[in-house]
């Protein structure tokens, strides 16, 4: 049975040397799809730009999202929507998400004020676009929340990624009807001990699942590799531990999440060229 990736960061440097082994194993491990991260300008054309590249050696399989993260909202000026919105308009099959957009009040790397404001005109760029939005947040749920409870019934679905919240932010963002991505962070027998048990309240017609590679290497995998990187290949081991704690089996898991993400990205219509 096929998986879906939802997110790799796979324009980072760690996959610098060796990203068509990467991808060769992921293929190998049954990953169908790979949805790459853009978290700046720069790096969502250097994503679509690796989904075009690589397409020959692994037909319909790369996919990206467009988008600047809220470490990167001070880059984010007019000039940025313009450049955002022409890529997604001339790569249609390829990007399929705005994002990774929202806020981070953990570390601040960017003032508050320039977060909302470049998460607003993301939120702007996914309603005109008619893309699902590719949601990043941490400890900023409150200033999140009523922000995309203002835009209301214009906004697509789209997906929490990387979810680590709490039940009345889960309640929250399905309420509003998103999706929830899951990673490796459930592996984590010390960081991950609420979302264990709050994965039991999503619906199963709204679960993904995602490494955000070469990030959160599943602490459960029995080989671990030496240099500590995660990748596409190892999402089986996040959705056994996903099913384990849904207490369900693990092809249904795999089966819905994977249906799930073609559902929202629509990824069957863009293989089709539709």
């Amino acid at each position: 049975m096929s998986l879906v990736d939802i997110g790799v960061n796979l324009t980072n440097n760690r996959f610098a040397v060796d990203r068509i082994q990467v991808l060769a194993r992921a293929r190998d491990a049954c990953v169908a799809s790979c949805l790459i991260t853009g978290t700046s300008l720069e790096d969502s054309e250097q994503a679509a730009a690796l989904c075009r590249e690589l397409s020959d050696a692994f037909p319909g399989m790369l996919y990206c999202t467009a988008g600047v993260h809220p470490h990167e909202a001070t880059t984010f000026t007019d000039t940025t929507y313009d450049a955002l919105r022409t890529l997604i308009d001339q790569n249609p099959n390829t990007v399929v998400a705005v994002g990774e957009t929202g806020l981070d009040f953990n570390r601040n790397f960017s003032p508050r004020r320039e977060q909302i404001s470049a998460f607003e005109r993301q939120i702007q760029l996914a309603i005109d676009c008619q893309l699902p939005l590719f949601l990043h947040e941490r400890d900023a749920h409150a200033v999140q929340y009523e922000i995309l409870k203002s835009v209301g019934s214009a906004l697509p679905p789209g997906v929490i990624h990387c979810f680590t919240g709490n039940l009345e932010a889960l309640f929250h963002y399905l309420d509003m009807g998103f999706y929830i991505g899951i990673t490796g962070w459930i592996c984590d027998e010390r960081r991950g001990s609420e979302l264990q048990s709050l994965v039991t309240q999503i619906p199963q017609e709204r679960l993904l699942i995602e490494t955000d590679a070469p990030y959160l290497l599943p602490r459960t995998l029995r080989h671990r590799p030496a240099n500590s990187r995660n990748e596409p290949a190892y999402l089986t081991e996040i959705a056994n531990v996903l099913a384990r704690c849904r207490n369900e089996p693990v092809a249904e898991v795999i089966g819905a999440s994977s249906e799930n993400a073609k559902r929202l990205f629509r990824l069957k219509n863009r293989l089709s060229g539709k």
